[in-house]
């Protein structure tokens, strides 16, 4: 073998004397790696390259350009590396940012047994407050079409309005997809929690005439009925004590549950739908009110909350509706838009230190 070489383009398929060249630029020298039966594996033969044979020429020429090739591959790979360096403390940052943690309840209660199973009430109390001082309280219950939904909906707005003063309670209810239930056992359960509430008055360090209920879409439908609408009452409690509540805080509620309001409300309660309809109950005796409501709701229509507070005004009750333009369905959230949170929680704030509840902070 003198200035020759085999060149087999499958190497995968080459034969046992057939091997693939090596360029060695620096010493201009293919290198062949011959693999025999019997011979060492590092056993090579050099052979003189020959640039000016037509075959060796040709190798040589298709060598260098693969050699320029690479280098320039692996110039453009390293550029690229270097470039992600920068990104790299950042993200690791990122990693490291944790989402504001949701507030947990100071105390977690049993308020009701149902043949479904039983109820839980998350209490948030204030700091520094003297026994025999009692406090005003709140009572939220969560969204979710009657059909799901968590009380850590309203986790934020009762850390808050501890740290204001209020003893702040967040409850469950029965909901369909846990419980099977109808809106029904919803608003019977409302009614429970309110009175649970107030029968623990003493307990709690609670003024019992000085309980609001607050809630958003459905739920805002249990805390205006827990007050709106009669009966519901569930049997084995003590009716000699009130379930109802003496001021309301409502986040885009349900407030129609006929034809005329939310298309849910008849399609869950057909022919009944006007019997938990809180809107049409209002009279003289309904508790103050302040409601949030976008007009961009599209889940449930803006005009039922300007009716309820036309229907409110009618009967000289205070109502206080604020609409929130180009705003959907829970934009009140904690965790949907910080700034509409905000404002509504200053708003609620605001609303509550009229009434004498909490003072001007």
């Amino acid at each position: 073998m003198t200035g020759r070489f085999l060149w087999n383009p499958h190497p995968t398929k080459r034969s046992a004397q057939q091997t693939l060249p090596r360029y060695d630029a620096q010493q201009k020298y293919i290198v062949l790696h011959e693999q025999q039966k019997g011979e060492s594996m590092n056993k090579r033969t050099e052979t003189k390259f020959d640039r000016h044979s037509t075959s060796s020429g040709q190798a040589w020429v298709n060598g260098s350009k693969c050699y320029q090739m690479n280098r320039f591959a692996g110039k453009l790979l390293l550029t690229f590396l270097l470039s992600l360096f920068p990104l790299l403390p950042i993200q690791a940052a990122q990693k490291k940012t944790k989402s504001p943690q949701r507030p947990q309840p100071d105390k977690v209660v049993v308020y009701k047994q149902t043949p479904q199973g039983e109820l839980k009430i998350n209490i948030f109390l204030p700091e520094n407050v003297k026994q025999g001082e009692p406090r005003p309280a709140i009572v939220f219950f969560f969204g979710g079409g009657w059909v799901g939904g968590a009380p850590t909906q309203f986790y934020p707005h009762c850390r808050y309005l501890a740290k204001r003063g209020m003893v702040a309670f967040a409850a469950e209810y029965r909901i369909k997809k846990k419980h099977n239930t109808s809106p029904f056992e919803c608003v019977e359960d409302g009614k429970s929690a309110i009175r649970w509430v107030r029968e623990h008055a003493k307990q709690w360090n609670i003024d019992p005439n000085r309980i609001a209920a607050g809630g958003g879409s459905a739920g805002g439908h249990v805390a205006a009925s827990t007050a709106l609408i009669s009966g519901l009452e569930a049997k084995e409690e003590n009716k000699k004590i009130r379930s109802t509540h003496d001021a309301l805080v409502l986040f885009n509620p349900v407030l129609d549950t006929t034809q005329t309001g939310w298309k849910g409300g008849y399609k869950r309660l057909g022919d009944r739908c006007k019997e938990l309809s809180a809107l049409h109950y209002i009279d003289d005796k309904t508790p103050t009110t302040i409601i949030f409501h976008g007009t961009a709701d599209t889940t449930v229509p803006y005009e039922n909350a300007e009716r309820f507070h036309k229907i409110m005004k009618e009967h000289n009750n205070r109502c206080e509706l604020f609409g929130y333009p180009d705003r959907k369905h829970g934009f009140f959230n904690a965790g949907k838009n910080r700034e509409d949170y905000l404002d509504t929680v200053s708003k609620m704030d605001t609303f509550l230190v009229s009434l004498g509840w909490l003072s001007k902070p």
